[in-house]
């Protein structure tokens, strides 16, 4: 019997509309193909996986019987109480004080981001990201049906009062209600903030009354240059702990450690956190807790290791990557210089696309990038491009950049 497959579609809700695929999500699609050269997902390289320490770990769980009894069944949303402890004690060494009362753990910061959102935005609320920002976050919010505008940093006209009153222009009553930052290294363009330009965040987020969500994801791989305090330690500095802070953090070990175990966290008021765990059970219960258990062991063993040896190995290929743009790019393309991170952000001249680029660069070159305009909340950027160097080694980022150079030429 030949079943016919229709066209039917339930009635989504309308917040449905504003979900779309990620180009990030489509491109990794491409890793299965040996033959492609990837700059595109900011993805760690698995030679760096403590693969031996995990196996132990779970190893020495599992053979426990009362460990792993607890370990592969429910637990409080919060998360495990002693990777809590250890993430709190984390968080006041980068200088925000902070209890394990002011951590919940995640399923990664993704769902960190989206849980935040879920939190905080009623549609046409506004968001206030950079311009451009990461894609990721984009994807979380555009769920919950925000307005954006862009954060201004350095010498700018626009004062807090002029955010408010765009923001109650666009829908009436709509209001700012949170400002969105990677301040470190950032995705897409590993722009780092300066100290005057967080502490200037901090008073525009004061001005408006509204909460601060860092994105940490990359803060621990910097390669050269002169640390920049967290904006959550800077805004805790002010009253002595986390819970007088409007900072949220958001943290993972999938850049550190490992992305397959799905463990990241937020770090915010004990007010904040609260509220987030009614989030957290009315959408999972609780993360994965043997994972979490693993984590807490691998975090506690190899963090510092792990670090240590990421930090060499993408230094290095940061390096080649910018030597290889210096020798083959043409005249008029620009690139950033990151002082750490994944990511390096190019600016090509005015009448590129970097999507058609892009399509050329696959079957011309199996080259895999991602085009910039994603990164940008009002569609521009076309003309721009995301380049990581963490999964090619030096050999694939010399060939990567020269064919790339050559599409640019024509």
């Amino acid at each position: 019997m030949n079943e016919t497959v229709t066209d039917w579609e339930p009635a989504y809700a309308r917040r449905a509309a504003r979900m779309s695929s990620s180009e990030i999500r489509e491109l990794l699609k491409l890793l299965d193909q040996p033959d492609i050269i990837s700059f595109a997902g900011g993805i760690p390289d698995p030679a760096l996986f403590p693969r031996e320490e995990a196996g132990n770990a779970y190893q020495t769980i599992m053979g426990d019987p009362t460990r792993a009894n607890a370990a592969l069944q429910y637990s409080t949303s919060e998360g495990y109480l002693p990777l809590r402890e250890w993430i709190s004690s984390y968080m006041t060494r980068l200088g925000a004080n902070c209890d394990p009362d002011n951590i919940v753990v995640t399923s990664g910061s993704q769902q960190a981001l989206d849980f935040l959102a879920r939190l905080l935005v009623s549609p046409g609320d506004t968001a206030l990201v950079d311009w451009p920002t990461y894609l990721g976050a984009l994807q979380a919010f555009n769920a919950y049906e925000p307005r954006y505008d862009r954060i201004e940093f350095g010498a700018t006209n626009r004062t807090p009062e002029s955010y408010a009153e765009a923001a109650s222009e666009a829908m009436a009553g709509g209001r700012v209600k949170f400002a969105y930052v990677v301040p470190d290294f950032a995705n897409p363009t590993g722009r780092t903030l300066t100290e005057a330009e967080r502490l200037s965040l901090l008073d525009l987020a004061g001005e408006l009354d509204i909460p601060v969500i860092e994105d940490g994801a990359y803060a621990a791989l910097r390669y050269d240059g002169t640390p920049v305090p967290p904006v959550i330690a800077m805004d805790a500095a002010r009253t002595g702990h986390v819970d007088g802070a409007r900072t949220i953090y958001c943290g993972t070990f999938s850049k550190t450690l490992t992305p397959g175990l799905r463990v990241g966290w937020i770090c915010a008021a004990r007010p904040i956190v609260k509220r987030l765990v009614l989030v957290k059970q009315a959408s999972d219960l609780n993360s994965p807790l043997l994972n979490q258990v693993v984590m807490h062991q691998l975090a506690e063993s190899v963090f510092d290791r792990q670090v240590t040896a990421s930090i060499a190995c993408y230094r290095e290929r940061r390096d080649r990557m910018r030597a290889a743009l210096d020798r083959h790019m043409p005249e008029g393309v620009t690139w950033t210089s990151p002082e750490g991170g994944i990511f390096l952000w190019l600016t090509l001249p005015e009448g590129f696309d970097g999507a058609e680029l892009l399509a050329r660069a696959v079957a011309e070159e199996k080259l895999a990038f991602v085009p910039g305009r994603a990164f940008f909340a009002d569609g521009t950027g076309a003309n721009t491009l995301r380049l990581s160097f963490s999964l090619a080694n030096p050999e694939q980022i010399e060939t990567g950049i020269a064919a790339l150079a050559r599409l640019i030429r024509g």
